[in-house]
């Protein structure tokens, strides 16, 4: 049985050449080829296909469609394969795209993919489980990954993170319960347990918040400059 393949881009071409070239694979067979994300899930819906190969801007928003694509497969259909296929080399996408695992997935740049047998490769590997990553993405992947273990906030749990985020808008303990969906004593924890890893137990109250504030967003600055704002999320896992 030829492995059933969706295809997504926004550019007709695109979707057309790399058609052209599956439809040379005799166990390989196209049973969809979509130019936006909400036709392309109603095609995974009705056809389940073994893989998914898109593009990460398509309209509605030309965000980043194919990264939230990633993470609906990874909750709804687990097995299904994903080849984002891109000219985007910021490690942001590559991290989206990892940050449920990197099994089934792949990462290619469309200006390397030289002929077919690669895209068919990958097509092939992902739905056996495993992953590839074009090789211009792995060193800022590694660049990143270094940058996040040097930071202040390298001990920090992903949960410990996520109120700390809370607490850089400025929300009280409570509005970051509410936000979270945690008890105020489960936050309180979670902050103590931050102004300790961080080394502020000592500073007075109002202290301790803002320093934490400034060490979060010197951090957020220093991976957004780097387009790599996702990293700690998969880094933590």
């Amino acid at each position: 049985m030829p492995l059933a393949v969706a295809l997504a881009d926004d550019n007709l071409i695109v979707r057309a050449g790399v058609a052209q070239i599956l439809a040379t694979e005799p166990d390989m067979a196209v049973v969809a080829s979509c130019g936006d994300l909400r036709s392309l899930v109603e095609a995974i819906e009705q056809e389940r296909p073994d893989v998914v190969v898109t593009d990460i801007w398509m309209p509605p928003t030309t965000g980043d469609e194919g990264i939230r694509l990633a993470a609906l497969l990874r909750e709804k259909y687990p097995g299904m394969g994903l080849v984002v296929l891109s000219n985007h080399t910021e490690p942001a996408y590559a991290f989206g795209l990892l940050k449920s695992g990197a099994e089934g997935r792949a990462y290619l740049l469309k200006e390397h993919v030289n002929d077919g047998a690669q895209l068919v490769a990958a097509i092939k590997i992902v739905a056996d489980g495993g992953s590839m990553l074009d090789s211009k993405i792995v060193e800022p992947l590694i660049a990143a990954k270094v940058r996040i273990e040097r930071s202040p906030l390298a001990d920090l749990t992903a949960r410990e993170r996520d109120v700390l985020a809370e607490i850089a808008k400025g929300k009280s303990n409570a509005a970051i319960a509410d936000a979270l969906v945690l008890s105020k004593r489960a936050v309180e924890k979670h902050i103590n347990s931050i102004f300790l890893k961080l080394n502020l137990s000592s500073a007075e109250d109002v202290s301790k918040r803002v320093k934490a504030t400034l060490l979060f967003l010197a951090e957020t600055e220093s991976l957004a400059n780097d387009h790599a704002t996702p990293a700690a999320s998969f880094l933590d896992r």
